[in-house]
């Protein structure tokens, strides 16, 4: 059982990093699952301070994750369309990875441009609002990267740590 609870954590932790860029997926909720499911293992022993805390943070980071581009487009007048075209610039990053690795950051911002010239007719307008919007989308993604991966850090010290209890055949 301990290595059944052992492998869906970290397939939590790996969903909770990929979290951090998908729309769809909670990062850090995710992450800290794989974290509650190592402590649920008999070879860890139970800190349920440390499940506390490290659910509250994946809590205010998640909720954080709504407020940061709300905060960044109304700073810079953007709207809502700019945020909806931010979210859709990263799925066709994710679904047509055209540019690589670059994608995931130039296909959000074209997306916010897109949604805010929708919106306003003023292109000057909606370039500033646009840069807003990205601005607060990519604050939110790396802030959830960040966690998931201290999470994932967490849960491979906290794996190697008791690797004896976890692991008794390779004693």
């Amino acid at each position: 059982m301990d290595l059944f609870l052992l492998f869906l954590g970290f397939l939590c932790m790996i969903l909770g990093v990929l979290g951090s860029f998908l729309p769809v997926l909670p990062g850090p909720p995710i992450s800290w699952l794989g974290l509650l499911l190592l402590t649920l293992t008999s070879g860890v022993p139970n800190n349920w301070w440390f499940i506390g805390i490290t659910a509250v943070v994946a809590l205010v980071v998640a909720a954080l994750d709504y407020w940061i581009p709300v905060v960044g487009t109304r700073r810079f007048g953007g709207s809502r369309s700019g945020m909806v075209g931010t979210t859709i610039g990263l799925l066709v990053a994710i679904v047509f990875p055209v540019l690589g690795v670059a994608g995931i950051v130039i296909w959000p911002f074209i997306g916010a441009v897109v949604g805010e010239l929708i919106n306003k007719s003023n292109s000057r307008t909606a370039m500033k609002a646009a840069f807003g919007s990205f601005v607060g989308f990519l604050t939110g993604t790396f802030l959830k990267f960040v966690v998931s991966m201290v999470y994932l850090g967490l849960f491979l010290s906290s794996t190697w740590e008791h690797r004896a209890e976890l692991f008794p055949w390779f004693n």
